[in-house]
């Protein structure tokens, strides 16, 4: 369960981190990607360890606030089980050619 809201929280701080303060990527970042402690993340702000864990935790707040809003994180995952299908389809055609193509295309899109 926990692994699984790392994981969720890691996406939505992919996706919406621009719409945060530089404090809050900061904090997200190095709490989240770079397993830093509440503690250690106190003392390289000098600030008290109370202090990074409302502000981490108002923070995941608000970006599970945007993707109620907003869906990105939503979205990417629809589009990536589409994607699958679409791979797992038998398709024998002269369009496989485009087929493949606009797949390709797709997939860049995240």
């Amino acid at each position: 369960m926990l692994l699984e809201k790392t994981t969720r929280i890691n996406y939505l701080f992919d996706f919406y981190q621009s719409l945060l303060t530089p404090k809050q990527k900061s904090y997200m970042s190095l709490y989240y990607l770079d397993d830093y402690s509440l503690g250690e993340i106190a003392e390289e702000y000098n600030v008290s360890r109370q202090a990074v864990y409302d502000n981490i935790k108002r923070t995941e707040m608000m970006l599970e606030e945007y993707e109620q809003k907003l869906q990105l994180f939503k979205k990417f995952q629809e589009r990536k089980k589409i994607i699958e299908k679409l791979k797992g389809l038998p398709f024998q055609s002269e369009m496989k050619e485009e087929f493949d193509r606009l797949l390709h295309l797709l997939e860049k899109l995240d």
